[in-house]
């Protein structure tokens, strides 16, 4: 049940998830007028340190989403991993705008793919396994390099298992045998990766913002590109299976999709049904944040029309960066520097983003050497 309730400040958001997407949809929120309610396990998580309430139980704990429930006008969510029993709960209270069926979908894999084959949108080929004996019967119909997934969680390259050669093959089965149920794909050789990220209102309206497009590292996302160096078609292109999605799936909110370009053709990947890390370059550099839009959906407000300001950089920084940021950080002038408040800096753990904007690449190259020379000083 998706209601259609307008929710106006200082009503109070609840949001399930307290990391850094949890954070910076409540720092929005909080500019509008709206009261912050999240429920995480981690006390002082990053999003609880700018909430009215925190309740600290785990994601599944029923007694806690029904109190984050009674507390709050709406909910969303920050990561798609939420517990299905917890959102149809929320859903059946008329509180869940996003709906549980979009979680259904993108926190597994095989119905992700399943979805968008039937939609007639070009993926990587695919083929479910459930055990070592079906993984090697698959992989005899599939050339190298593949790829093996879990088709539940994984994120950041965790949970997958890239297949070079034949040689490969043993490790590809005990994967399977450990994991049960998986996904193997083609592995497609891109030109580049891109992010369409849109907001759609509970009445169906879409915002499409500017396409990003994405350089990993060590499968972490480390800088993304906006605009992204694509032509017209193929910009078009990615936002109608953007929009051929959303409407099958009734998606509310802001939404993400990955996808590879390759040539002329596009192929789709993986999908959130929230904001993304390719979409923080929104905050600076558009006239509204993908965290601005996704609240005006959930709370039943108009989208605004968006418009980019400024090309964009946006690059990540991980828990290894830290110590020499936090040295560079009094005496820089270039860069919006944003830190997530989390407590421990990890390795490969996201601690916060940069993001340079100008009125050209080159200058954003620019800031971006002068950032480096200092930190390397």
């Amino acid at each position: 049940m998706q209601t259609n309730k307008t929710i106006i400040p200082a009503q109070t958001i609840g949001i399930i998830g307290g990391g850094q997407l949890g954070r910076m949809m409540a720092m929005e929120a909080r500019y509008m007028g709206y009261k912050i309610a999240v429920l995480d396990p981690t006390p002082n998580c990053p999003t609880a340190q700018v909430a009215d309430v925190q309740i600290t139980a785990p994601y599944d704990d029923m007694d806690a989403i029904k109190q984050l429930t009674d507390i709050s006008d709406v909910i969303t969510y920050e990561f798609e991993n939420v517990d299905l029993e917890a959102a149809t709960y929320i859903e059946s209270k008329g509180k869940l705008p996003q709906g549980a069926y979009a979680l259904e979908v993108t926190q597994n894999r095989e119905k992700e793919k399943t979805l968008m084959r039937n939609l007639n949108l070009s993926t990587p080929r695919f083929a479910i396994v459930r055990n070592a004996e079906d993984c090697k019967q698959i992989l005899k119909g599939f050339t190298y390099p593949a790829v093996i997934k879990t088709c539940r969680g994984g994120y950041d390259g965790k949970g997958q298992l890239k297949l070079n050669s034949e040689a490969d093959l043993e490790e590809a089965l005990d994967f399977a045998e450990k994991n049960g149920h998986c996904i193997i794909e083609d592995w497609i050789t891109f030109d580049k990766e891109i992010s369409v990220i849109f907001t759609r209102s509970v009445s169906g309206d879409m915002t499409y913002f500017p396409i990003s497009e994405n350089e990993h590292r060590q499968h972490i996302l480390y800088k993304t590109t906006v605009p992204a160096d694509i032509n017209l078609d193929l910009q078009l292109k990615a936002n109608e299976a953007a929009r051929i999605l959303a409407e099958d799936m009734n998606i509310v909110g802001t939404f993400a999709i990955e996808m590879f370009v390759k040539g002329d053709e596009i192929y789709l990947n993986e999908m959130a049904p929230r904001p993304h890390n390719s979409g923080h370059y929104t905050i600076e550099a558009c006239n509204i944040s993908q965290f601005g839009q996704h609240i005006r959906a959930i709370c039943g407000l108009p989208l605004v029309k968006i418009r980019q300001l400024k090309p964009a950089i946006m690059v990540n920084i991980l828990g290894e960066n830290m110590k020499k940021l936090l040295q560079v950080i009094p005496k820089n002038d270039v860069g919006f520097v944003h830190l997530y408040g989390k407590e421990e800096a990890k390795e490969k753990r996201k601690m916060g983003h940069i993001t340079f904007i100008g009125d050209t690449l080159d200058e954003i190259l620019a800031q971006m050497g002068k950032f480096k020379e200092a930190i390397h000083k």
